[in-house]
């Protein structure tokens, strides 16, 4: 598998891809994607295994500048970071 990075600082968009193959089968997905939108850090998609929201906390992010896109709009609210 090889990672690869997609950064697109016009329009905000961040990707961490893994890509390769197992055999004959072609193996692809979206490790990581991260948004800025509307003065917040969405986070849209995160494999990562400690979670890319918390690296941002440790790095001295507020919590209400992030948004878990990746869940729903109806649970955002019960999490520790913003709704929106």
């Amino acid at each position: 598998m090889e990672s690869l990075l997609a950064f697109d600082d016009e329009r905000g968009q961040y990707l961490l891809i893994k890509s390769g193959w197992a055999g004959n089968h072609r193996l692809r997905g979206t490790t990581l994607h991260v948004r800025l939108y509307d003065g917040k850090i969405w986070v849209e998609e995160d494999w990562t295994e400690d979670g890319i929201a918390t690296e941002l906390v440790n790095q001295g992010v507020p919590r209400e500048d992030i948004v878990l896109a990746f869940h729903p709009p109806e649970v955002r609210p019960l999490t520790e970071f913003a709704p929106a």
